[in-house]
């Protein structure tokens, strides 16, 4: 079992930036696939960013069309922790973050139901 503690929500105006963290621990968190997804109030929940397992030449991301270019994911599994860079940021990347974990590879990364471990959040607020 693996729990994750997001971090570094906040206000920040349109164009700044902003770097989330999830710190997982419990049972080897570097053999799961992690994912960043969010919810904005009156929306489906929906898959931001996710990145595979393996040593840092191999892994491969995915990111949704409307943040690409702009988020990075990341991994430390020496810190058991995973990051979503966040540039350019804009009113309607306001949401609550999620980070999620897996050990499962098949269905999509952006569908919630492959993952099996959730954090509490974290609420992400951009003005104009």
């Amino acid at each position: 079992q693996v729990q994750l503690v997001e971090s570094g929500g906040g206000s920040v105006q349109a164009g700044g930036s902003r770097r989330l963290s999830c710190a997982a621990s419990g049972v080897t968190p570097a053999t799961y696939f992690m994912g960043w997804f969010r919810q904005a109030p009156g929306k489906e929940r929906e898959g931001v960013a996710a990145i595979s397992t393996g040593h840092i030449s191999t892994r491969y991301t995915n990111y949704a069309d409307s943040v690409k270019d702009r988020f990075t994911i990341s991994r430390d599994d020496s810190k058991n922790t995973v990051y979503l860079e966040m540039n350019s940021l804009k009113p309607e990347d306001t949401a609550m973050y999620y980070c999620a974990a897996t050990r499962r590879y098949s269905g999509h990364w952006y569908s919630p139901s492959r993952y099996d471990y959730w954090g509490q959040g974290t609420q992400v607020t951009v003005s104009s």
